[in-house]
């Protein structure tokens, strides 16, 4: 079953496509954030925004006729992804962003840099993941993209949200964020403007969880909240890592009958997501 916090119903229509690569393409543009604002408990020490909901809804829309084309013909995406040698979900993400920030037919956005290198004599302060020009505002834009699955433990504050690697916390990194990704005012020859993260994936609490507790205010209701736990379910089957991403159209395994840690879904809807830990990988 769904986790009963916030919403029944959710734009997911990343959904009706059958190509598995466009299904993760349209889910990575089209889902919101999986926070709906920066947490208080954060301390802010160079500001940085979140686009909405609706901007990627929008976003959507715009390129919704070229991603129904490449889940006829993904050779394009196909191509383009062969670059990446390596296996790292986040990394995936960022390139799928890449390449619909090259398709410049479809937004208002001009890539004006990827992974550009902020380097002060021989040291390397840090590293920008896309600079862009907003072309309906005429300003440039500073984007930082993440994809990341946390559990919520313990009362549910920020430094209780812990990645699959329990040195990868949710505080972590929107510190990382806000005290080193966000601290460049200028690259190259490009004054910034604003400073965007993109935080996307999925956050996961366990069954007892509250949906009135206080510590949740800030999650995005309008992204799907997965659940967590120690205990086999029924009706789940195992899904492949790019699936994390999105779920191939048709399940890619029969029901789990041997469980290791993982994310897990339904066979049947209402579409729940399950990430099963063994009792020592957790906190509890």
């Amino acid at each position: 079953m769904p986790h009963p916090l916030f919403m029944t119903e959710y734009f997911e229509p990343w959904l009706q496509f059958k190509q598995p690569s466009v299904r993760q393409l349209a889910f990575c543009l089209a889902s919101p954030n999986i926070i709906k604002s920066i947490p208080e408990q954060l301390n802010i020490k160079h500001e940085f925004d979140l686009h909405t909901p609706h901007f990627w809804q929008t976003q959507f829309i715009a390129y919704q006729q070229r991603l129904l084309k490449l889940d006829q013909h993904p050779e394009p995406l196909f191509d383009f992804l062969n670059q990446l040698k390596s296996t790292r979900l986040g990394l995936r993400f960022e390139y799928l962003l890449w390449f619909w920030l090259q398709d410049y037919d479809f937004h208002s956005y001009q890539l004006l840099g990827h992974s550009i290198q902020k380097i002060q004599g021989a040291k390397t302060l840090g590293e920008l993941d896309f600079v862009v020009l907003n072309t309906d505002t005429s300003e440039i834009e500073h984007w930082e993209v993440a994809l990341k699955y946390y559990l919520g433990e313990a009362d549910f504050s920020l430094p209780y949200w812990f990645g699959l690697n329990r040195d990868d916390t949710l505080s972590k990194k929107l510190n990382h964020f806000t005290q080193r990704q966000f601290q460049f005012k200028q690259i190259e020859h490009y004054l910034i403007h604003k400073r965007y993260a993109v935080l996307k994936g999925q956050l996961y609490l366990p069954e007892t969880a509250s949906a009135t507790d206080p510590n949740l205010n800030w999650i995005q209701p309008q992204r799907r909240v997965g659940t967590w736990g120690n205990q086999i379910k029924k009706g789940y089957y195992r899904l492949t890592r790019h699936e994390w991403i999105c779920p191939n159209y048709f399940a890619s395994s029969a029901e789990a009958r041997w469980w290791t840690n993982g994310l897990y879904r339904r066979h049947d809807p209402p579409m729940g997501f399950y990430m099963y830990r063994q009792h020592l990988l957790t906190y509890k």
